[in-house]
């Protein structure tokens, strides 16, 4: 192995880019047309444009994938995470084509990528199952049959998908229509492929999950635990390793029921076997990601393995780098540094990076697919990159985590920052004896501080800022000032002044977010209440849903499926 196709972008191609300089490998970027002056493009020996902006015409497209690997002269590929990672049928056209896949066998991914036959061999081995369907489900009826039988609320999950995405949690019978609809559509989005299956929804949850490494002959490594309950839409936002407050039990059923679960797979390379634990102590077997986590790099912290390298190396027909389960070395957290606004329900929020001023100091490590005057692209991931802080225990690191997240600066677009910055001086998070914290969380008990936090508040789409330092009485202060008064003062002169904009309409409708619209949830001319959904949009590979401001009458449907808007853009008018 000698060369590299790495077939993803972001901070993902750029962690992988590294690792094969670490290995001594030459590495071969791909890039979509919203992507030419992204970081990993820079950062790669080659680079390859694949044309086209959408997910399909990119990052989805294998027989492009391909023909640029045959041009590049690759002779492996590593498919990251999210878009072709866990599609078995690419996997075995990347091997059909010669080249060395940097992954499990695609029968692997075939069988435990589908989540269906995942909990299949679940059951043989023994693992802990919630109830769940037999096979994908085809329509909506299916899963009213299965709510029938063993009531709400049920989770119906993209059978090919991962990451939350192609996941929608039914609360109520009259939801599931819409629902099954919507996860369909996003996995399709997502991973290109839309089987779903449904299984019983855990109330409150934790989500704690295995990394494994295996070479396929019969040894099968636990390299670590994780805790990932800290999420929104379903979508990890901070995570940590080991898995805090485990049991002795249930860490010893944790690691034998994921390791027989990957050795009846006959699974190699890296991969995470996932848990929910619900708050009586019951341990449920989740899925299998046939793939490198996303937080991969806490686990890299605490067990001093580098699982990129790791990767490598398995692929290469190497050994493991560690034949026995490692013990933890102290305690690390990730952040993921989304481009999403907290004071808007984590709506996603493409846009252009100002400013990105990372922290330093003992335990902190940054792994980052942007700098400054990047673009964040509204066609792909909102993910700009990762705050990974070790410490000698879970204390420390938090105390460290405090210390990197109030030094980290982006500006010109929202970011999660102020949700971090909130979460790890909560009690619920930072507890000594349990980890107050759940899947829905986010969402539930803390949406209250959400609603309530000044540092939480909306951010302002069209004014953008910049911080300076000013010294009062003696004392230094930061402050936040428009861009277009500081260009004002940088001038010598007055600043102008912001025209001043024409009343809105009460009965103007306006997106909630940048993206692309999917589809109308109501004809024009239809009688709607305050509240009910009209129309879904689509960004960064999320849906998020516009709700009728105020009843009265759906009327002048300004966009239609296919179009895109801006945040804040009138889309039709509800009159009174």
């Amino acid at each position: 192995m000698q060369k590299v196709l790495i077939a993803n972008r972001g901070e993902i191609a750029v962690r992988i880019i590294r690792a094969c300089d670490d290995a001594g490998l030459s590495s071969v970027a791909v890039y979509a047309d919203v992507d030419a002056d992204a970081l990993h493009v820079g950062l790669a020996t080659a680079a390859y444009a694949l044309g086209g902006d959408s997910p399909a015409d990119s990052y989805l497209n294998v027989e492009k994938l391909l023909a640029i690997a045959a041009r590049a002269g690759a002779d492996a590929l590593h498919p990251g995470y999210g878009f072709l990672s866990e599609n078995a049928e690419f996997a075995q056209a990347v091997v059909d084509a010669g080249l060395i896949w940097i992954g499990p066998s695609p029968e692997s991914i075939r069988i435990l990528g589908n989540k269906v036959s995942a909990r299949e061999i679940a059951v043989r081995v023994g693992a802990p199952l919630v109830a769940g369907s037999e096979g994908h489900l085809k329509t909506a009826a299916e899963v009213r049959t299965f709510a029938e039988e063993h009531g709400l609320p049920l989770a119906i999950k993209a059978a090919f998908g991962g990451g939350g995405r192609g996941m929608k949690v039914v609360w109520e019978m009259d939801a599931i229509e819409e629902a099954f609809d919507a996860a369909v559509r996003e996995s399709v989005a997502a991973f290109g492929r839309g089987e779903c299956y449904v299984e019983r929804f855990l109330h409150k949850p934790r989500h704690v999950e295995a990394q494994i490494l295996a070479d396929g002959r019969g040894t099968v490594v636990v390299v670590g635990t994780r805790d990932c309950s800290l999420q929104r839409r379903n979508q990890k936002l901070v995570e940590e390793a080991p898995a805090p407050f485990l049991t002795p039990a249930q860490r010893d059923q944790i690691y034998t029921s994921a390791k027989a679960i990957c050795l009846e797979a006959n699974y190699v390379g890296a991969g995470t076997v996932e848990y929910l634990l619900a708050d009586d102590g019951t341990i449920s077997f989740l899925e299998v990601n046939t793939r490198l986590q996303v937080e991969h790099p806490i686990t890299e912290e605490t067990s001093g393995v580098d699982l990129v390298l790791a990767q490598l190396q398995i692929a290469a027909g190497g050994p493991l780098p560690v034949l026995e389960d490692p013990l933890p070395r102290g305690h690390a957290f990730e952040f993921r540094i989304n481009a999403e606004d907290p004071g808007r329900g984590f709506l996603p929020a493409p846009g252009t990076v100002a400013t990105f001023v990372v922290p330093t100091g003992p335990g902190v490590r940054v792994d980052a697919g942007v700098r400054a005057g990047g673009t964040v692209p509204a066609q792909f991931d909102s993910l700009l990159g990762k705050l990974i802080v070790t410490g000698a225990d879970r204390q420390q690191a938090l105390r460290r985590a405090r210390r990197a997240l109030a030094e980290f600066e982006i500006t010109g677009l929202p970011t999660v920052l102020p949700f971090h910055r909130a979460v790890v001086a909560t009690p619920a998070f930072t507890g000594l004896d349990r980890l107050g914290v759940h899947t829905s969380w986010i969402e539930t008990e803390f949406a209250a501080q959400l609603a309530i936090d000044p540092d939480l508040t909306p951010a302002t789409p069209s004014a953008a800022r910049r911080t300076i330092t000013i010294e009062v009485d003696g004392k230094r202060l930061a402050l936040g000032l428009p861009e277009t008064l500081l260009a004002g003062l940088a001038g010598g002169g007055t600043a102008a002044a912001a025209p001043v904009a024409e009343e809105a309409s009460p009965a103007e409708l306006r997106s909630t977010m940048a993206g692309t619209v999917v589809k109308w949830l109501a004809d024009e001319g239809a009688t709607v209440a305050e509240g009910e959904p009209l129309l879904i949009l689509e960004a960064m590979k999320m849906e998020s849903t516009v709700l009728a401001h105020r009843s009265g009458t759906l009327s002048v449907l300004h966009v239609v499926a296919g179009d895109s808007v801006a945040v804040n853009v009138v889309v039709a008018a509800i009159e009174a």
